[in-house]
């Protein structure tokens, strides 16, 4: 058992649980143990039971996992902490965080809960929580709930443990998509293969995203020729399952023009994020997947809002509300923040049909809002086959997307105690600063830090200042139409950053 004074909140990352699940890395302890998580399965269990006024033995919670080394042993655990409550458990094995969701609403499952066990793109020895309902993902609150609970144990096990059934529910997943997909490319000649003569190649990066080569693709007759790393393997030897990380990035764009592929695809870990590559081995990630994605929204859905975080282009709202007729409606950083806030602007009259996120975390009302890598990607893969049927190239969507010549972000680090106070007192210092400025203008409805537009010649470009979600740092983005544009906001700006008590500048800040 944990020790009685065992910190529970610890555990908590936003809407997610995370910690260390592996030794061997200097200064991490583990605190993400079997114990613990057998105790959160319970946890879940009994939140879930008190949630839907139901009797726990009533109750059906499916488990899945990614591909990382302590998955086995974790899943095992919280399915353990689920029968010993005497609910009945389903072990998906190897599974996607969108699947597990998927699980609660698919005909002949309806789970009434679901756990995923991941963290994401996190090193190899960390791992995590992921909870769902047929009502979407657990939001913040939901899980100090849990966690509470957790702390509050024991918990009433049952004189009769619950069953545990396996079952292959991402091949029930696979075959979603792939009637999603035939029937919206309708092809006339070959509908059962609307991607006959495509060559797509899918870089994995050994999470669990590999089964969209294999259970996706090869059914709708693409060629998968060059897909790597679809092998699940929680050491992650080839690279980080992330599209936002650069040498991720680097690799699937070698691999598509290696094969002189038509398209590349990358899933982070657990498959709730995702980029692509275009023909010519040019990344389809950040504002480029926003403005793509955006530009098949707003033909569905004409003049409907395109909810983005906080640190895309200005480029990007040009081209939405300019070329598309749409319109953007720029938010928080934080994937749950810009879904909720789609959301709340359809309840208020505003039509959303897409939230998302620079980091690729996308999702679209018509698919419940869930932050689903593989339903987006196959959005585009639909554009794909139609514009080989047309002739074109799917990138045609975005030729009139003007994207910025320079891009930074730079992380300041916050030393003092209370971080947040800190950081929030720097952000009012910069507001009276940039006010004084020449050429500087504040942008208005910034719901997020402080957003400054920057209109003098040798700058044309914009940074936001704003701090971190979770942790002591300022991240500092910006942008530039110009050469040199960049250099010349941070030259201006860094001389008041230095003047703050408990800032450390990051190189490129503190040599300017």
């Amino acid at each position: 058992m944990p020790p009685t004074a065992f910190d529970w909140p610890q555990l908590q990352n936003g809407s997610d649980i995370r910690g260390v699940a592996l030794e061997g890395v200097e200064g991490e302890a583990v605190n993400l143990t079997p114990e613990v998580a057998k105790i959160l399965g319970m946890a879940f269990v009994h939140w879930l039971a008190q949630t839907l006024n139901q009797s726990v033995s009533e109750l059906t919670v499916a488990v899945g996992r990614d591909s990382r080394i302590s998955g086995p042993t974790l899943m095992d655990a919280v399915l353990a902490g689920i029968t010993q409550m005497g609910s009945q458990g389903y072990n998906f094995g190897l599974a996607s965080t969108p699947a597990m969701f998927k699980s609660t609403v698919t005909d002949g499952f309806n789970c009434h809960g679901a756990i995923m066990l991941t963290a994401s793109h996190l090193p190899f020895n960390r791992n995590g929580l992921k909870f769902f309902t047929a009502q979407g993902g657990l939001g913040k609150a939901d899980i100090t709930q849990i966690l509470s609970l957790a702390a509050d144990h024991p918990f009433a096990v049952a004189t009769q443990p619950g069953p545990v059934t396996d079952h292959d529910f991402i091949a029930v997943y696979a075959a979603e998509l792939v009637d999603q997909i035939r029937a919206a490319v309708h092809h006339p000649d070959h509908y059962q293969q609307p991607l006959q003569g495509l060559h797509i190649v899918v870089d994995a990066g050994n999470g669990a995203g590999g089964f969209y080569a294999e259970q996706v693709l090869q059914p709708l007759g693409a060629d998968i020729t060059g897909s790597q790393f679809l092998d699940p393997d929680g050491t992650f030897p080839n690279h980080i399952p992330n599209p936002e990380n650069k040498t991720a990035m680097a690799a699937i764009c070698q691999a598509v023009t290696a094969q002189q592929a038509d398209f590349g695809i990358i899933f982070d870990t657990d498959v709730d994020r995702a980029a692509a590559v275009d023909h010519l081995g040019q990344d389809l990630n950040r504002n480029r997947l926003i403005a793509l994605i955006a530009a098949v929204v707003l033909r569905e859905h004409p003049g409907s809002a395109i909810v983005t975080d906080s640190i895309t282009s200005d480029g990007l709202t040009q081209f939405i509300e300019s070329e598309l007729g749409g319109v953007h409606h720029r938010f928080k950083r934080g994937y749950k923040n810009v879904i909720n806030e789609s959301m709340r602007l359809n309840q208020a009259g505003q039509e959303s049909w897409l939230a998302i996120e620079t980091s690729g975390h996308g999702a679209m009302k018509e698919n419940y809002f869930l932050d689903d890598g593989a339903y987006l990607i196959s959005k585009l893969l639909v554009e794909l086959a139609k514009s080989k049927m047309a002739g074109q190239n799917i990138t045609d969507l975005i030729a009139n997307l003007k994207e910025p010549q320079e891009s930074e972000e730079y992380r300041i680090k916050i030393q003092a105690e209370d971080f947040k106070a800190c950081g929030t007192a720097v952000i009012s210092q910069l507001e009276a600063f940039a006010a004084q400025q020449p050429g500087w203008e504040i942008v208005p409805n910034n719901y997020e830090g402080l957003r400054i537009a920057c209109t003098a010649p040798a700058e044309q470009g914009w940074f936001l200042l704003r701090l971190s979600l979770h942790d002591p740092v300022l991240p500092l983005n910006v942008e530039s139409n110009v050469s040199g544009g960049v250099g010349s906001i941070v030259a201006k700006l860094t001389p008041f950053l230095q003047t703050l008590d408990d800032l450390t500048l990051p190189s490129g800040l503190g040599d300017a």
